[in-house]
């Protein structure tokens, strides 16, 4: 009797390990690698960024099509910081340590970004940030996608200025630290190409900021000093909506003082009427009116994945998709998603941009992107009327502030460091 309920038990038990063995592998957590996306889905950042939650969902889709990402599905966690800076970083920490996602992709404004930082850091995961920034930054938990300022904005300011021949500059931004930062840059560069500081006008304004007929008639009555003048905008998410109608109301056309954009592409066009602002210009890295076929197979599944024949893509998405395919080679590299393993594999990795070149992650967390100056048509797209020849690197630190000029990032053995001066040669030991 004994001896009989001893081989019951035993069969019992290796019944029950059988049946955990087959169960296993079927267990969601085993089963899937859960992605982050941190973007605003309402308040004044919505219209810009909805679409790049939409972009991630596209990818995933994409990516587990072709059998996911080391035989497992990706699977998208989504949630919504509402255009509130705090709670992003609130957001992230949730991703992070209770949805236990891999990697996440988000923010779009720099006082976003560097909300989530430190939780970045202190958690040890990864961002992956697609919007063009104001520099002067390189953290190691974070992935720069998008242009720095000598991707951009000295770029733009070279064509106006060679050109165009503008002389007088009007710097108008929303009041936070991108615009801040990067005008601190253009003005500097502004200074050391010749131009006086009386031919400088700069302003700030609010998020969501709509009353806009006392500026709008600052900047003509300032454009009407018998030199070319120009509007270098980094104004930011739905205040660029009446922005751009008071400029129309006003009668100030592209012809009289051109206005060339960091932060308005085809989503933020597809809302209001072009037609008082054909002629003027933005300045990304890629428009959806480029011709390549890279970039036609792009629109023509996304529009299958949107069900919208109609449906534009732009700028930040292409660099999601830049750094979505860099981050799974990595993890294919690495053989696994941990952090560390990640990060070390990512550096010099490439993929193919929309735009006919190559896309390389730099050592100091940039990417190498082309310069593309486009013109508004009536259609609410871009006519590209110039471009670099050959791909930029993404400089972290600026060549052109007295306080950054020597300071130089690389998260490679042995410098290590995202802020080294290259004088004392030693790490500041910051972001």
């Amino acid at each position: 009797m004994t001896l009989n309920l001893t081989r019951r038990a035993t069969l019992a038990a290796a019944l029950t390990g059988a049946m955990a063995l087959s169960l296993g592998p079927v267990r969601a957590a085993d089963d899937t690698i859960k992605v982050g996306v941190l973007h605003s889905l309402s308040g004044t950042m919505a219209i810009s960024e909805t679409t790049l939650k939409d972009t991630m969902l596209f990818l995933i889709e994409e990516q587990n099509k072709k059998g996911g990402l080391l035989g497992k599905k990706l699977e998208a966690v989504v949630v919504d910081p509402a255009s509130d800076w705090p709670l992003f970083a609130e957001k992230a920490r949730e991703l992070v340590s209770v949805n236990k996602v891999a990697a996440v992709f988000g923010c779009w404004t720099s006082v976003s970004r560097k909300s989530v930082l430190p939780v970045f850091e202190e958690l040890n995961s990864i961002l992956f940030y697609p919007v063009q920034y104001e520099g002067e930054e390189s953290q190691r938990n974070v992935f720069y996608t998008g242009a720095a300022p000598n991707q951009q904005a000295i770029p733009a300011v070279d064509y106006l200025m060679n050109e165009e021949g503008v002389e007088r500059w009007v710097l108008a931004g929303t009041d936070y630290v991108y615009p801040r930062t990067t005008n601190k840059i253009l003005e500097q560069y502004l200074k050391d190409k010749g131009v006086a500081a009386e031919d400088i006008m700069i302003n700030y304004t609010p998020f969501g900021h709509s009353d806009w007929q006392t500026i709008v008639s600052d900047i003509k009555a300032f454009g009407s000093a018998g030199k070319k003048t120009a509007v270098v905008s980094t104004i930011n998410g739905d205040a660029n909506v009446p922005f751009y109608k008071e400029l129309g109301n006003q009668g100030i056309s592209a012809t009289d003082i051109p206005v060339v954009a960091f932060s308005v592409g085809e989503e933020e066009l597809a809302g209001i009427d072009t037609g008082p602002l054909v002629g003027h210009l933005a300045a990304w890295n890629y428009f959806q009116s480029v011709d390549t076929p890279e970039n036609q197979a792009f629109i023509d599944k996304w529009r299958a994945f949107t069900g919208n024949d109609k449906r534009v893509t732009n700028d930040p998405m292409e660099a999601h998709v830049i750094g979505f395919n860099l981050w799974v080679q990595a993890v294919e590299k690495a053989g696994t998603t941990d952090t560390d393993a990640v990060l070390e594999a990512i550096v010099g990795l490439e993929t193919p941009n929309l735009t006919g070149g190559i896309a390389k992650m730099l050592p100091n967390h940039h990417v190498t992107k082309p310069v593309l100056i486009g013109e508004i048509q009536d259609d609410g797209q871009f006519d590209v009327v110039w471009e670099t020849e050959g791909t930029v690197p993404g400089d972290a630190w600026s060549d052109f502030l007295p306080e950054s000029k020597m300071i130089e990032a690389d998260w490679t053995a042995p410098i290590n460091c995202g802020n080294y001066n290259t004088e004392t040669k030693a790490c500041g030991g910051g972001s």
